[in-house]
């Protein structure tokens, strides 16, 4: 299961309400991923889809698909914030890290 850290509930929250969307969610899905495994991307949405799961922290749902959420599994999404950027993050993932011998990324 992935989990969503507090100061990320908290953060989505404050963000949807300044767009007008309090009772949106946010949506985290897989995009194509290369040698170094999937890439995700994380937006709103208003409502889950059919078979999605509904994650929810602190009055935020999370909307995953169920080919997403297997990947997420023992996953975190966080928010950090300091000096140089902002933002929310994966943490922990299990996808090993890209080889030299790559032909895509070198």
């Amino acid at each position: 299961m992935v989990t969503i850290t507090d100061v990320a509930a908290e953060k989505a929250k404050q963000i949807l309400k300044a767009e007008g969307k309090a009772d949106w969610g946010l949506r985290v899905y897989t995009a194509e991923g290369g040698c170094c495994g999937p890439s995700y991307g994380m937006d709103i949405d208003e409502k889950a889809a059919d078979g999605d799961e509904i994650i929810e922290k602190n009055g935020l749902k999370v909307f995953v698909d169920k080919n997403t959420l297997e990947k997420l599994d023992g996953m975190k999404i966080d928010f950090v914030e300091d000096k140089e950027a902002q933002g929310f993050v994966l943490t922990g993932s299990k996808t090993p890290s890209c080889s030299s011998g790559c032909s895509s990324c070198g």
